[in-house]
Order: structure tokens, then C-alpha cells, then sequence
């Protein structure tokens, strides 16, 4: 079974269907439809991938489930082809993603929000029980545990949520809320990725008399480091390499490689929010305001009037300043299972299972080079497979991004089916060897 149905897992279910694996195979989804990044679909915003890194191109350029072959069937194949811009739109890619789930849709169960996992046996052989949040339980024999990430909510936030204070990954909804509500005179956008400043393009037009506030601790927005020779981490090769790795060298190359892909934009975005900044000093409006060096201290939320003050601290100067906000919008990223301040040791649905895990040094739950969830000696489980949130153990092209989607599903796939890639590894970092696990048909 499969928890969850996004990227990690369409992408499952295609190397599933390719091997004639699909037939014993469900997958539950939370959400009641399919859906990429639906809360975060801004107009004129582009993906950052190579569009062909999709759910199976590399691995199978001739599938019908590529990006090509939708494109084809959407008659738009040579208006693609004469697009003067390195990637399609983001809503392109999200309606791609839609009509390759829905091609899916008799091996999965929308509605379905799981409620925790437990080892039990059945028929005398090894299983999962999965309860749901409507009271439905399933037994499985092996699972693909691809819910995504948490969101990552910095410490001075929590206990702040919801209302006025929410996530990018709750964007487009709080958008439309708080124009029904009114009175959003100054917001403010936490962080300094990708998110944070497409967002700060994007608020003046949907609060035209409010003024935007960037706040970051870092000297102003950081450029990805998009180098060709930086990008070799999103190949198969280095997948190896890395797991390979002792843990000590893993953190140091994950902290070497992290502007890459987290705390950082595209030069695109960076230069249209730079022009902006500008145009709007000739014209003497100020619309957007970067407020940047700074730490957040303190958040108190406004009595009546609604919004929240925050304490940020001047990291150059050790100054403090108030500053208040009608809504504060976070751009702080997902979790990594870690125990660094932006992870968490396991997914929150993992609790039930994680007591029987091992553990990395770092304090992440330890995992196969094929993704299965590592036990203690000794023990004996049904397989769990940690599908696309497995960065700690194996590298960049498992941050939950499409790079390596289509790769990684067809080692899930034969591993899945009881045919492991390779003589299974197990990683410096995750303690003594054991032998690989029976692997259960699913």
C-alpha cells in the first residue's frame, strides 16, 4: 500500500504498472483530488526542474506517462518547443501531474487520511495495519510512506498558527480569506527561499495598498548555486556515493551543497524583485520592504486589532526593533528527518513503527539503500519504505523533488516485489550491518 499519492508515488505507481505490479497495489491520499503544489500555483511562476526530469522520462523516454507525451496529447507539443523560456509554467506542470494521477485513479482511495501504522502479523506473516481518520483500517504487507514533509515552523511562530499567521504551503487559501476579511495593511513574509520572494512579487497584486515586508536573516536574498558541476548531485551515481559515505561526511556535504536547494532563489525572480525595489524608489511608493540581517525573537499577538508584533534582533548591530503586521506568512521550508533545528527524527505518522527502528547518529531513523526502514537487530517486520524523504541518508535527489522520481520508483518497484537493485547496503551511518530483510510482494 501506499500513503500517499503525490509525485513520490505516481511515480511508484507507473513502475509498478511497467513491471504488472499494479493490480495488488493501493494507495491512500488525504486530499479528495489530485494535486501539485495547488496552494502555491502563482501566476507567470515557473518550475525548477528540467521539465523532462518528470515521473519517467529518463528511465523510460518512450513511456506514456512522460512529460512529452502529455504535451502531445494536449496538442501543445510544438507550442512547447517554441517557448522562449528555459521551463514551462508551474501550472502546466500541476495539471501535468493531475493527468497523470488520474490515469491512476481505480489504484487509489481519495479522502483517506491516515491516522498512524502498526506492525502486526497476518496469516502468520508479517503486515502494517494502517488506521485512517474515518475509522477504516487496512493491512498491508509492504507500504510506501510518501506523505510529504511537515512544514517547518520556526520556534518564536509556534503556538501562532492559523488565522493570521500561516504557511506557504497554505498560501493561496489564506489569500482569499483574508481579502474577504479585510483590513490587511502590513504583511510580512518570513525566509529567504524560492517561496519568499516569488511571494513578494506577488502579494502588491492582491493587496495593492499594503505594504510587504521581507524579513531574513540572511544579507539579503541568496542566488542557487545552479552550477552544472553542483547539479551532478541530482544524477544516480552520486546516490551511491553518498549513502556510502560515513554520516560525518554526509552532514558536512548536505551543509557544503545546501545552497543548492534550500535559503536561496532563482537568479530570475531575484532580479525581478531587485528591478522592483528599484522601480519603486524612482517612484517614491515603497510597496516592498526587505528587512534583512534579522532574527525573530518575540511574536505577541495584537490584542482587537488583530495581527501580531514581532521582536526582531539586528544580527550586525545586536539592536532590537518592534515592527507590527496584520499577517505574517512563512517561507521556512519543510522538515528533513533530522535532528538539526530544520528536521525532525521521523514523519509524525512513523510514530507507531519508529519504536522499533534504528537511528543514525544525527538522531535520523535509519534507513536501507533501498529506502526501507531499518529495524533493530533481531526483529523481523513487514517492510516500510520511505519514499522521497530520505535526504539525510541519500543525498539532494531525495529532498522531495522530482530529479531522481523516476529512478527511484523502479528500485521501490523490484524492491517491492521481493527483487532488491543491488545487494542491499546499509549505510556507515545507520549502525552495524544486518541481513536485507524478506521483502513481500505488496
Amino acid at each position: 500500500m501506499g500513503i500517499g499519492f503525490g509525485p513520490s508515488n505516481i511515480a511508484l505507481a507507473i513502475a509498478l504498472e511497467e513491471a504488472g505490479e499494479l493490480d495488488n497495489v493501493l494507495f491512500l491520499e488525504k486530499a479528495a483530488a489530485p494535486d501539485w503544489q495547488g496552494e502555491f500555483l502563482i501566476d507567470g511562476s515557473d518550475i525548477q526542474h528540467n521539465p523532462l526530469r518528470d515521473f519517467v522520462t529518463p528511465r523510460n523516454p518512450s513511456s506514456p506517462y512522460g512529460f512529452l507525451s502529455y504535451l502531445k496529447a494536449k496538442g501543445r507539443l510544438f507550442e512547447f518547443l517554441n517557448l522562449e523560456a528555459p521551463y514551462p509554467p508551474r501550472t502546466e506542470y500541476a495539471r501535468y501531474t493531475v493527468w497523470v494521477a488520474r490515469q491512476f485513479d481505480r489504484a487509489v482511495r481519495y479522502s483517506s487520511a491516515v491516522r498512524n501504522l502498526a506492525y502486526v502479523e497476518a496469516g502468520g506473516l508479517p503486515a502494517i495495519r494502517i488506521s485512517l481518520e474515518n475509522g477504516q483500517v487496512y493491512l498491508a504487507r509492504s507500504v510506501s510512506f510518501a506523505p510529504g514533509r511537515s512544514i517547518n515552523v520556526p520556534a518564536p511562530f509556534a503556538g501562532h498558527m492559523g488565522g493570521r499567521m500561516v504557511h506557504a504551503a497554505q498560501y493561496r487559501s489564506a489569500l482569499a480569506r483574508w481579502q474577504l476579511e479585510g483590513a490587511v495593511e502590513r504583511i510580512a513574509v518570513i525566509g529567504a527561499s524560492q517561496s519568499a520572494v516569488e511571494m513578494l512579487l506577488d502579494l502588491p497584486g492582491h493587496f495593492p495598498s499594503a505594504q510587504i515586508t521581507g524579513i531574513c536573516r540572511s544579507f539579503g536574498y541568496k542566488q542557487k548555486d545552479l552550477s552544472p558541476f553542483t547539479e551532478r548531485v541530482y544524477e544516480p551515481e552520486f546516490v551511491d556515493r553518498f549513502y556510502d559515505a560515513p554520516e560525518a561526511v554526509q552532514n558536512s556535504m548536505r551543509r557544503e551543497l545546501w545552497r543548492s536547494n534550500y535559503g536561496a532563489a532563482d537568479h530570475d525572480v531575484i532580479a525581478a524583485l531587485q528591478f522592483r525595489m528599484y522601480e519603486q524608489r524612482v517612484t517614491g511608493r515603497e510597496q516592498i520592504v526587505l528587512l534583512d540581517n534579522k532574527t525573530t525573537l518575540d511574536i505577541t499577538p495584537r490584542d482587537g486589532a488583530g495581527g501580531f508584533e514581532l521582536t526582531l534582533l539586528d544580527r550586525m548591530d545586536g539592536s532590537e526593533i518592534r515592527a507590527g503586521f496584520d499577517a505574517v506568512i512563512l517561507a521556512t521550508g519543510f522538515l528533513n528527518h533530522s535532528c538539526a533545528p530544520e528536521g525532525e527524527p521521523f514523519h509524525p505518522l512513523l510514530a507507531g513503527v519508529a519504536e522499533d527502528a534504528r537511528f543514525r547518529a544525527d538522531g535520523a531513523i535509519a534507513q536501507a539503500r533501498d529506502y526501507r526502514l531499518l529495524n533493530k537487530p533481531g526483529l523481523t517486520r513487514a517492510p516500510v519504505f520511505l519514499n522521497g524523504v530520505s535526504e539525510t541518508s541519500h543525498g539532494f535527489g531525495d529532498a522531495g523533488s522530482f530529479s531522481l522520481l523516476s529512478v527511484r520508483s523502479a528500485e521501490l518497484a523490484r524492491s517491492i516485489a521481493g527483487v532488491p537493485v543491488r545487494p542491499q547496503k546499509i549505510s556507515p551511518g545507520a549502525g552495524q550491518d544486518t541481513p536485507a530483510l524478506t521483502v513481500q510482494p505488496a
